[in-house]
């Protein structure tokens, strides 16, 4: 029994001690891009891993930067985000996308940007370089939303421009 004990309390400390290394190593950012038919609205929501958003503050901002508790580093985070994100319909004009907010939900940090939405549009071209300046190994996934079937654009290794195309829209 001692022993079943001594075991299972090596595997516990073991997983313990590992959840930090492995928490410094997601390097993954999720974007939904939703068409909000309620409001009207092109819907924009980051989510970054506070551990990644902190290191990222740190290399861009400040070595002291604390995105957990500093409503200005937070700002400066939500700032770079919006200006390393873009979408434009096909063959149309970038939007202007409006940041709306930001904030710290346990172990993500979220950015808020909308925009009215375009009519008639038949897809998006997006950038998303968000944190790919800094990491090459940083991936940034765009799902989109409302607008027919959902549609996913994956920002890995070279690739700095997708487009998705809405072929099942609901009118």
């Amino acid at each position: 029994m001692k022993r079943i004990f001594v075991i299972l309390l090596t595997i516990l400390m073991t997983g313990v001690y590992s959840a930090p290394v492995f928490a410094h190593q997601l390097r993954a950012a999720i974007t939904k891009v939703l068409f909000n038919k309620n409001t009207g609205n092109l819907e924009v929501m980051h989510r970054f891993y506070l551990h990644d958003s902190e290191h990222a503050a740190q290399i861009l901002f400040d070595k002291r930067a604390d995105i957990r508790n500093s409503a200005d580093t937070q700002e400066l985070f939500a700032n770079y985000v919006s200006q390393r994100f873009a979408i434009k319909p096909l063959n149309g004009k970038e939007l202007k996308l409006k940041h709306v907010g930001h904030e710290v939900e346990r172990i993500y940090f979220w950015v808020y940007q909308e925009i009215k939405a375009p009519e008639n549009i038949e897809g998006l071209t997006i950038i998303h370089n968000a944190l790919r300046d800094i990491w090459t190994d940083q991936i940034n996934t765009v799902n989109v939303e409302g607008c027919g079937d959902l549609r996913t654009a994956t920002f890995d290794g070279d690739v700095e421009i997708l487009s998705v195309e809405f072929n099942n829209q609901e009118k």
